[in-house]
């Protein structure tokens, strides 16, 4: 998906820290790779892109990236740049320097072959393609999450077979998305996107689970260790959790906007509070579908917010249900599987419902 959301922010913040510390970071758009579709964690092929797609998320890529990085110490490039320069026989030289027994320790691919599972030759070119990336940058070091780490040490390896002093490695963190299973993905729909309006950042953030809550604070927030340390134990002593996480979507919020909009947006979240439109404890109920997704009317008799699915449609045809915060009105809407939002229904009735698969 083409815009950038907290996940994304991870890394990006790590690697303003390296800014800070004075390096220049070359942000590479895989504008080649991305033609092929990044295997990694996946069960089954992934559909490439197109050229014209994968030009359009970069364009995205570099209008938000600079809410985060320093442009004055940050190089953008795009691995086409050395790929379509690359000739048939390079490739056939890229892909000697890995057997097919090493690519089958990867654990997605691992899990694929012992299903039986279509493992496509093109995929097998992916770590070796973004391998020969860091030789190409002459990296030191190369971030990404823990789902490349396989990726990541192939470039160590080509970099000693091409004379190179062979690069850090540095993986972070994936951060969990909304529903608190899956990594946070658009696709997905558990995530928190750094240009959504401060109102919906602010509410999304105020639905995560209280659990939940520790592990955004630890990768996302700002606060030193001993700080965050002093929170939990305040929670521990009776503190309400509620009120860390208006001060944590108040810092968020303000990172990606501005102080004033972090203060409406608290505004507004405390004037729906007291007038009831929020309960203080929100229920929380879990849904397993079979078939990626399930009807809106199904998921709010399921979670007990109405007594049949006709009540549901009824009260969707009254606008009386809402998505956190946001009216619904598509009778027919369908809730991804691996989703977790609030779910309201008039004035009174709430619940925080997870949707697995």
């Amino acid at each position: 998906a083409p815009d950038l959301h907290l996940g994304h922010t991870v890394l990006l913040n790590k690697l303003r820290q390296f800014q800070k510390l004075g390096h220049t970071i070359f942000f590479l758009i895989g504008d080649f790779t991305g033609m092929i579709g990044d295997p990694s964690g996946k069960n089954v092929t992934r559909k490439p892109l197109s050229r014209e797609a994968v030009l359009e998320n970069a364009r995205t890529y570099q209008e938000q990236i600079y809410k985060i990085l320093d442009p004055d110490i940050t190089q953008i490039c795009f691995n086409s740049e050395w790929m379509n320069k690359m000739d048939a026989v390079g490739l056939i030289k890229l892909a000697a320097q890995h057997t097919v027994a090493r690519m089958l320790e990867r654990d997605d691919f691992h899990k694929r072959y012992k299903k039986g599972q279509a493992i496509a030759i093109h995929e097998f070119l992916y770590p070796l393609i973004q391998g020969y990336d860091s030789v190409e940058l002459q990296a030191d070091v190369e971030l990404g999450g823990t789902d490349q780490k396989f990726n990541l040490l192939v470039g160590r390896e080509l970099q000693k077979h091409f004379g190179q002093a062979p690069q850090v490695v540095l993986t972070m963190p994936i951060l969990e998305g909304l529903d608190g299973v899956q990594k946070m993905s658009k696709s997905l729909g558990n995530y928190i996107g750094i240009d959504d309006a401060p109102n919906d950042m602010f509410g999304k953030l105020m639905s995560i689970s209280d659990w939940l809550l520790w592990r955004y604070i630890d990768l996302l927030s700002f606060k030193s260790p001993a700080d965050i340390v002093s929170l939990q134990k305040s929670v521990d002593e009776g503190a309400n959790p509620r009120d860390i996480k208006i001060e944590f979507a108040e810092e968020i919020v303000e990172r990606f906007h501005s102080r004033a909009a972090a203060t409406r947006a608290t505004q507004d979240f405390i004037a729906r509070f007291k007038r009831g439109e929020m309960p203080e404890d929100i229920a929380e109920v879990t849904l397993t579908v079979e078939n990626g997704t399930i009807a809106i009317a199904n998921l709010l008799k399921n979670a007990g917010l109405t007594s049949s699915t006709s009540d549901a449609i009824r009260m969707i045809k009254q606008g009386a249900v809402k998505i956190d915060g946001e009216r619904v009105d598509d009778r027919a809407l369908k809730i991804p599987a691996m989703s977790t939002h609030v779910y309201q229904v008039g004035k009174r009735r709430f619940a925080r419902v997870k949707v697995n698969e």
